[in-house]
């Protein structure tokens, strides 16, 4: 007979990787505040404030704004699987794990997918992106505003300018900047985006940020064709969310309470507030990895604030290295992806992880970390910092 495993208790870590993100106490408490049906008045009430704070995290009015069940990469494909038919011409530019995972989900979606490879590190080249149009039109065109796997961000008024081109609609995966850098959708004529839940929110994973556009909308009202996915088709979903409240799917009712929470933190702050803090402990950051002798893989100018991708000094074994701050500090980041595994460790300072105290933990652990195999730099990363935060 089986025996039944012991209850839970992991351990409390300093979660500043790529994702997840350090979850502040209100929102864990949210969590477990006692479930209601899908249908309860109080719940339906909580859906509708949901809904305005995303519009107003995500500066739009588009009607169709709702989170989806599921983590950002579900987003991802709800966009594309309601956007896309068999046949539609897709542009995607990729220069990271994610917009490889955009080409792969709109070519299961039946989409003719034509790629536009960028610098791993490097924001995308529009003029490439109109180059490979070749005038023709396509139905979308898509790209990541944030690459978490990079820590490059991208213009999307540049990419809205090459949508015009091609006269098609602009898809743009947020799950890295919503709540840690500005996000316009409205103003930057975006068509349909989507975030996730664990990064610069601030909440656990499990539910993905979709909005629409009116034009994105009208294409999912025109389709000829059924959406592929049943779960994740909005033509169905919406109908829950609006006054309707047709059944679809129960939704997950506490996850949605810890984003209500979420987003209601996010605004109390203030959306000004919220980024500049962001900006503010990322350049004290950089300052004292610079101080460490550390290499920034992103240039400045495109470098996403949330996510820093460090290049790993010649000898260190960098696995090693997030192994001690793990042990000696319960403190993780991450490490690289793809073509950068084993080159690169990524740094989060999302949601609430963002603050002081957590940049001079990382730079007294990375320097303690990079002295067990031999590292030293002749600067005080400390210092560094604190220069930042006495300009500030």
């Amino acid at each position: 007979m089986i025996q039944p495993a012991a209850p839970l208790s992991p351990p409390s870590r300093i979660l500043l990787g790529p994702g997840p993100s350090d979850v502040p106490p209100s929102i864990l408490a949210a969590l477990g505040k006692p479930t209601v049906g899908h249908l309860d008045p109080t719940f339906l009430a909580a859906m509708d404030e949901t809904r305005d704070m995303l519009r107003a995290v995500f500066a739009t009015e588009n009607e169709l704004t709702f989170p989806m069940s599921g983590t950002g990469s579900a987003g991802m494909e709800t966009c594309f699987v309601n956007l896309i038919e068999p046949g539609d011409r897709v542009l995607i530019g990729s220069a990271g794990v994610f917009g490889t995972r955009m080409a792969e989900v709109a070519r299961r979606a039946g989409a003719e997918v034509t790629v536009v490879e960028g610098e791993w590190g490097r924001a995308l080249d529009p003029e490439r992106l109109l180059a490979a149009g070749q005038g023709g039109a396509f139905k979308l065109l898509a790209a990541v505003h944030a690459e978490t796997s990079t820590g490059v961000l991208q213009d999307p008024r540049e990419l809205r300018r090459v949508a015009d081109e091609l006269d098609a609609l602009l898809v743009l995966d947020c799950v890295t900047s919503v709540g840690g850098v500005a996000v316009e959708l409205d103003a930057w004529k975006v068509d349909a985006a989507y975030s996730g839940t664990q990064k610069c929110l601030a909440c656990p994973p499990g539910l993905s940020p979709v909005t629409f556009s009116k034009r994105a909308v009208e294409a999912l009202s025109a389709r000829s064709t059924p959406v592929q996915s049943w779960y994740l088709d909005l033509s169905m979903i919406r109908n829950y969310w609006g006054s309707e409240r047709a059944y679809h799917h129960t939704a997950p009712i506490n996850m949605l309470y810890g984003l209500h929470e979420a987003l209601r933190l996010v605004l109390v702050e203030g959306l000004a507030a919220r980024h500049a803090r962001h900006r503010t402990n990322a350049a004290a950051l950089w300052a004292g990895l610079e101080a460490l002798g550390l290499e920034l893989l992103v240039p400045a100018a495109e470098r996403l604030v949330p996510l820093t991708t460090v290049s790993v000094p010649d000898g260190i074994d960098e696995k090693k290295v997030r192994a001690h701050l793990l042990r000696e500090y319960s403190l993780e980041i991450g490490g690289g992806l793809g073509p950068l595994a084993g080159r690169v460790w990524r740094i989060g300072l999302m949601g609430s992880g963002s603050k002081r105290a957590n940049v001079e933990l990382c730079l007294a652990a990375l320097r303690s970390a990079l002295a067990e195999q031999g590292y030293t730099a002749d600067n005080d990363p400390l210092a560094a910092a604190a220069g930042v935060y006495a300009a500030d």
